[in-house]
């Protein structure tokens, strides 16, 4: 036998019932967006590097992007993230847009990972940010979306807990440990190793930084202290504002929260799972994205869900959808040679009238016709027996309910319509 070529590692095939689920998914995603009042938009999948190299991180740009040489010498990647990409089309007109800008996305992002179970190289992913806003307020407005989409998909408070913090409060925080205020970015990735590493290793991470037992010790308390949160005025008008809005149960203050890229300057969340501690979402608020890619300055607050990790979540608390639509509501069989093109033609007349009707392609017996309606979850099939057309009418058979009846064809459409009500 001939080998079937695999798919490329890290990507997915999409058949019909996997599709289904990504656009339940994704209907949730736009109501909830819609709700808040936000935008669709799109961006390009192929961007310049540079875009990304200014403030992503560097992991991510060296690491992760999928970067090559076009043919005029450039350095292009396949999108790694959105919110770069954002603030460029914010830049490009920013003297035309009205402001704040509420605006989402959903779309396919590229990472070179290791493929594994909630990982992989591409991915969907559901990117909603809310441009020209700089108050608590508005960052509380993103975390109430997150909380939002939860309900919605039917997830409680105790499957999903959203992660707070404020990389100002934990700047002051650690400056005031006697770490040196040039050294905060890079203690600011060693705290968001925290939870990724045994306490034994990352005590050697912090060492092999230059930290002093001292130091570490302070770093160590600040990260302990679940009232910190409180010193922010930032984070005290957020969670009033969660409590306000009815979100505030799906919301814990956790100094370790801080987030791996670079552009975040105030307020960070990120979801998780509660069982399994596997992240779910995250985002925050920036302030200088639209500058460094050219634009005037511009706060912002936004926050990014991949599909792969949230229909692991849904499908381990079963919330995603078991069945599939029947890709129509009708089947028009075909009984003989001379009786195709009138089946034909009724198929064209019933979506005429907005009925989803399938014609089947081909001469074939009549069990097997039936038997595909049923495998299909196609409940109503129409029979054009010569009997039938003789007298201008057609068979509507039931599959669910195991009935049938004779209907004039001129009525057909309305019968039809009656029953699928």
């Amino acid at each position: 036998m001939r080998q079937i070529i695999s798919s490329l590692k890290g990507t997915r095939d999409f058949y019909p019932w996997d599709k289904f689920k990504q656009n339940w998914l994704l209907e949730h995603i736009r109501r909830v967006s819609e709700s808040f009042g936000y935008q669709e938009y799109e961006v390009p999948y192929l961007e310049k590097l540079e875009l990304f190299a200014a403030k992503s991180g560097e992991e991510l740009v060296k690491k992760q992007a999928f970067v090559f040489t076009d043919r005029d010498g450039e350095d292009i990647t396949l999108r790694p993230e959105l919110t770069p990409s954002l603030a460029r089309m914010v830049a490009q007109k920013q003297n035309e847009l009205i402001y704040p800008l509420r605006w989402w996305a959903f779309g396919p992002i590229w990472r070179y990972e290791r493929p594994q179970k909630g990982r992989s190289r591409e991915f969907f992913q559901w990117n909603i940010d809310m441009i020209g806003a700089n108050s608590p307020e508005a960052d509380a407005e993103l975390v109430a979306i997150a909380a939002t989409f939860f309900k919605s998909v039917g997830l409680s408070p105790s499957q999903v807990r959203i992660k707070i913090n404020n990389r100002r409060l934990m700047f002051t925080a650690i400056e005031e440990t006697g770490i040196q205020k040039d050294r905060i970015p890079d203690v600011l990735h060693l705290i968001d190793r925290k939870d990724k590493l045994s306490d034994t290793d990352w005590d050697a991470m912090a060492r092999e930084m230059g930290l002093a037992k001292d130091s570490i010790e302070g770093l160590k308390s600040v990260l302990s202290n679940q009232d910190l949160w409180k010193k922010s005025d930032e984070l005290v008008r957020c969670m009033a504002s969660l409590e306000i809005l009815g979100v505030r149960e799906f919301v814990n203050y956790d100094p370790k929260v801080i987030r791996g890229l670079d552009y975040y300057t105030g307020t960070v969340f990120e979801a998780f799972d509660c069982e399994g501690g596997r992240a779910i979402l995250g985002g925050g608020h920036y302030d200088n994205l639209v500058e460094d890619v050219g634009g005037s300055s511009l706060p912002g607050v936004g926050f990014a869900m991949g599909d792969v990790m949230i229909a692991i979540i849904l499908e381990k608390y079963g919330l995603l959808p078991n069945e599939v639509n029947a890709p129509a509501d009708v089947l028009v069989t075909i009984f003989d040679d001379p009786g195709i093109q009138v089946s034909m033609d009724l198929s064209a007349r019933l979506r005429d009238g907005g009925i989803r009707t399938i014609c089947y392609p081909e001469l074939a017996k009549l069990p097997k016709q039936l038997k595909f309606a049923d495998r299909m979850g196609i409940n109503f099939v129409v029979i054009l027996g010569p009997d039938e057309l003789k007298d201008g009418k057609a068979v509507l058979k039931n599959l669910k309910t195991e009935t049938q009846l004779v209907v004039d064809l001129g009525l057909l459409p309305e019968t039809i319509k009656h029953q699928l009500v």
